[in-house]
């Protein structure tokens, strides 16, 4: 921890002592007036009290200084009990010293001769149990201030680490998701060049203009949905190439969600399953529907496939694929409990996969279209 942290405002002590003064010289006069016979004089009790507060606020720095280079812990207590203990008898013969020499001249003032030697003796031998522990006091609420400080500081260390694991954690996730996604792409263009190399070539064209737009987003967690679905738009065009007329697309894209905020890369690996397991294993193909609609505070995206639909050994292998693993995974690192993760099986066939996040426009996002964007391909 930094001096500047550890210092404390000179404000703040004399406006301590200060309060102290007035509170001690109260009980005085009110001691005074009902136990003794004396006639209180309340301005010269208010010196004597301010006065003897004054003198700890003047040793206040040196007092910290020595709490806080010699700190009690668990290898350094006896050291630090040895020079504390040094540290009473210097310190209380100082306040001594300081304040019986600012109250003799108070004293006189108000016509009560006073003497230096027998005040300090007084105040020195009489009253050391109390000097003692204001000397610890002080110490010891040193040492809490500085533990207060540096808990809070550890609890902010802390949670700027777990900010960057997670963000590390995210990018790494990220990462998985390219090599996955460009090695099936990849793996297509290999199978088609056995069979239409003009169209495998379109297929590497298209490919290029894809990767060109991943390495675009690389770094960025969130984009808005239009730029999610332009890169959509991208492998879609590989797939039909695949396909051809076995493969159709619709859109059901609500424009109030199009500038709406979802993680990068989030339904490529959405859309990917469904013509793998849906429409790839029905011999008429079929079609892969992408919708988008606000629900309140959440967006709603639903990838359906009009496939065959999957058994459960095959639904719990593309659960825990490589691209629906890392989706979970990254959704659970930005949203927590508010998203949802969820499949379905719709009435009339295949499996839809239901995705909720919380609704938040992108900033860089900016207006681009007031109708519904629905097509089919």
């Amino acid at each position: 921890m930094g001096s500047q942290s550890r210092r404390v405002s000179p404000k703040v002590i004399v406006g301590v002592a200060t309060a102290l003064g007035i509170f001690s010289t109260f009980q005085a006069y009110n001691y005074v007036s009902l136990f003794t016979e004396r006639d209180p004089s309340f301005p010269m009790l208010l010196g004597l009290n301010v006065t003897y507060w004054y003198a700890w606020a003047a040793l206040v720095p040196g007092m910290l200084w020595m709490a806080r280079r010699y700190r009690f812990g668990r290898h350094t207590w006896p050291r630090a009990a040895a020079m504390h203990a040094l540290g009473v008898i210097a310190f209380t013969f100082m306040h001594a010293v300081l304040t019986i020499g600012m109250r003799v001249p108070i004293q006189e003032f108000f016509g009560r001769p006073a003497s230096f030697a027998a005040g300090f003796q007084e105040l020195f031998f009489l009253y050391f149990d109390w000097e003692m522990m204001t000397y610890w006091a002080i110490v010891g609420l040193s040492h809490a201030i500085d533990f207060h400080n540096e808990a809070q500081e550890r609890a902010l260390t802390t949670a700027q680490l777990q900010t960057r694991l997670a963000e590390a954690s995210l990018q790494s996730l990220q990462r998985q998701l390219h090599p996955h996604f460009l090695f099936n792409t990849l793996h297509t263009i290999s199978a088609l060049m056995h069979r239409d190399i003009e169209a495998a070539d379109a297929m590497l064209a298209q490919l290029s203009d894809l990767l060109r737009l991943t390495l675009e987003r690389v770094g960025s967690q969130e984009v808005a949905l239009k730029e999610e679905l332009d890169f959509l738009e991208k492998y879609l065009e590989i797939e039909q190439t695949r396909f051809g007329e076995r493969l159709q697309v619709q859109l059901n894209i609500h424009p109030d969600t199009l500038d709406a905020a979802v993680p990068n890369f989030l339904l490529q690996p959405l859309v990917e399953n469904a013509v793998r397991h849906g429409i790839a294993q029905k011999v008429g193909g079929g079609r892969v529907e992408i919708s988008a609609t606000r629900d309140g505070d959440d967006l709603c995206l639903v990838v359906r496939d009009t496939g065959p639909g999957l058994s459960p050994h095959k639904r719990t292998a593309l659960d825990t694929g490589v691209g629906l693993t890392n989706t979970r995974s990254r959704l659970q690192h930005l949203f927590g409990d508010r998203h949802r993760f969820e499949f379905h099986e719709p009435a009339g066939g295949g499996l839809a996969v239901k995705i909720s996040i919380p609704f938040a426009v992108d900033p860089e996002s900016r207006p681009d279209t007031d109708t519904d964007m629905e097509s089919v391909a």
